[in-house]
């Protein structure tokens, strides 16, 4: 395909798309840097194997999951014109993303709970990583959320219709890819220990 061709909107549509996916690839990038990191270090004599994540975290990935579930459904309902259904399922995806980020950093208040800091003499390499990794990705989901108050407004203003709704198709694919993220980050650090 010929990425000269088609008219100025097509053209501007594609450039969208190519951004969100440069993006994308920048934060995988990003990601299995700190990911090979934990790896690395995890050869190391101070590191603590057998340290358990905040059960929140894992309550904050099913929410996640059903946010990514609650996105899809509201672009479906703009895809068949039903424009209210579409908001309030915009509106429980919001919902959910607080809340993930609320269940976050009460899992951190449970791991420093359970003596483990950031830095400092009861910190360890592995928890510096969890907390390194959980954090950078709730930064992140601060940037999904900006994402889906501005589609939640477009979508008020009706700005989508069934056949133009690019703004929220980008914005549910970089929600997704955040819920993706999690999962794997979750599992990477569930089972590398």
């Amino acid at each position: 395909m010929d990425l000269t061709q088609g008219s100025e909107k097509e053209k501007y549509d594609r450039s969208k798309k190519m951004m969100l996916w440069f993006g994308i690839a920048s934060l995988i990038m990003g990601f299995a840097g700190w990911t090979s990191a934990y790896i690395v270090s995890s050869s190391r004599e101070d590191w603590l194997s057998d340290i358990q994540l905040p059960s929140l975290f894992y309550v904050s990935t099913g929410l996640i999951i059903v946010s990514s579930l609650t996105y899809i459904l509201a672009k479906r309902g703009v895809s068949q014109n039903k424009s209210q259904l579409s908001t309030i399922f915009l509106i429980i995806t919001l919902l959910l993303g607080v809340t993930f980020i609320i269940l976050q950093f009460k899992g951190f208040e449970q791991m420093l709970g359970n003596g483990y800091r950031f830095t400092g003499p009861t910190s360890s390499i592995k928890m510096s990583y969890v907390f390194l990794i959980a954090f950078v990705h709730i930064l992140h989901v601060v940037a999904g959320l900006i994402s889906l108050l501005v589609v939640l407004f477009n979508q008020v203003k009706g700005k989508y219709t069934s056949t133009e709704y690019l703004g929220m198709s980008l914005g549910a694919t970089f929600w997704h890819f955040l819920g993706i993220l999690w999962v794997y980050l979750i599992l990477f650090m569930t089972f590398v220990k």
